[in-house]
């Protein structure tokens, strides 16, 4: 058995450093607020982790180089009960806040039907999306799973909403609202009834909804990237309105806005332009940009990278900047603006890092 060694403080601190650059190098999508202090010849680890397997990944690190520790970190997920350890979005559209109270700063928003995956509960409970970021969120806005219920959940007969926004109401052909509904939320059959669909919401609120505004979840799932169909997406937001965190149609950000498209095509991007710009297949020049290629806008001299749009044809693109609009990366157009600093194709890239399609995706469906 080999003998633990005494470590400097600055060897550990670099182990940790190191460590956090692998595995949670983007404090948007992991937690990790970790420190060390020496204790003699022992080196005493405190913080706090999201998961399990961050704990024993720092375990793991110190036990392959024999350095004598404590482990002391918390984890966070360890404290959720075990009916509280899911949710999914009970609302249309659920607003998602960098700190826990309603005037911070939005981070994103969830859609009824969302999956996620709770970290901390509390009247806000913290909690990662399926593109992995983390945020908090009214525990109002949420109807908790257990693993288990998670499970029959994804195994129910559901419906995803596929046109730009709709009513659940009272009864076929009413005017009384159960819930407003966007694109992409997701639902649960009770009934069907001719040209309308009984639906019940995670809450287990029920209403009807034409079926001509729904599919069927696990057919819509099945769908190859249609990059046409993520441009008609797209182009039916125009003119709806820019909102710092949004990712809804009713109302985006820029990179938004490339989700909520290429979600309509059962793809989930990354939540950030700049996390964003880190994946696809990078395309040199704009020249050579393809349909709903990602053009990433910024600061030319840092590289970095604060705006997202997609690009259309012959040098349009469609963006949200105030509005969702179209410009031209032309030069010499009267509509130019912005040039981009680089560009990612997500056609034939979905699989790779931060590109997904919905139904490989395990929060939505049990992979077998």
């Amino acid at each position: 058995m080999a003998v633990a060694i005494a470590a400097s403080a600055a060897d550990v601190d670099a182990v940790l450093k190191d460590l956090k650059a692998r595995i949670a190098p983007d404090g948007r999508v992991a937690i990790w607020n970790v420190k060390s202090t020496m204790e003699g010849d022992m080196a005493v680890i405190d913080g706090m982790v999201g998961y399990q397997d961050q704990f024993e990944a720092i375990n793991a690190e110190l036990d392959n180089l024999n350095i004598s520790y404590r482990n002391n970190v918390k984890v966070l997920a360890n404290d959720v009960p075990a009916d509280k350890q899911w949710a999914l979005v009970k609302l249309s559209i659920a607003t998602l806040r960098c700190e826990p109270k309603h005037s911070a700063e939005v981070a994103t928003q969830g859609i009824m039907g969302m999956p996620l995956r709770v970290l901390e509960v509390g009247e806000w409970c913290r909690v990662q999306c399926p593109d992995n970021y983390i945020a908090y969120v009214p525990e109002s806005s949420l109807k908790f799973v257990t693993e288990q219920e998670l499970a029959k959940w994804k195994n129910a007969e559901r419906y995803i909403v596929t046109v730009y926004d709709d009513q659940l109401v009272t009864e076929p052909k009413g005017d009384e609202t159960v819930s407003d509904l966007v694109l992409g939320n997701i639902l649960e059959v009770v009934k069907k009834k001719g040209k309308w669909i009984e639906l019940a919401t995670p809450d287990g609120r029920t209403g009807w909804v034409k079926t001509s505004s729904v599919e069927n979840f696990d057919k819509w799932t099945q769908q190859n990237i249609n990059l046409e169909k993520i441009e008609k997406t797209a182009k039916r937001m125009m003119g709806s309105s820019y909102l710092w965190g949004g990712t809804s149609t009713k109302v985006t950000d820029c990179s938004g806005l490339t989700k909520v498209s290429y979600f309509s095509n059962g793809i989930i991007l990354q939540r950030d332009a700049s996390q964003q710009a880190l994946t696809g297949l990078k395309i040199g020049d704009w020249h050579d940009a393809q349909l709903c290629d990602l053009l990433f806008f910024g600061n030319s001299k840092t590289g970095r990278v604060t705006h997202v749009g997609l690009y259309l044809r012959d040098g349009k693109y469609i963006h949200c900047s105030g509005q969702v609009k179209i410009n031209d990366l032309n030069p010499e157009a009267p509509d130019y603006l912005y040039s981009p600093l680089s560009i990612s194709r997500v056609n034939g890239m979905i699989g790779t890092k931060g590109i997904v399609y919905v139904r490989d995706h395990e929060w939505y469906l049990n992979k077998k």
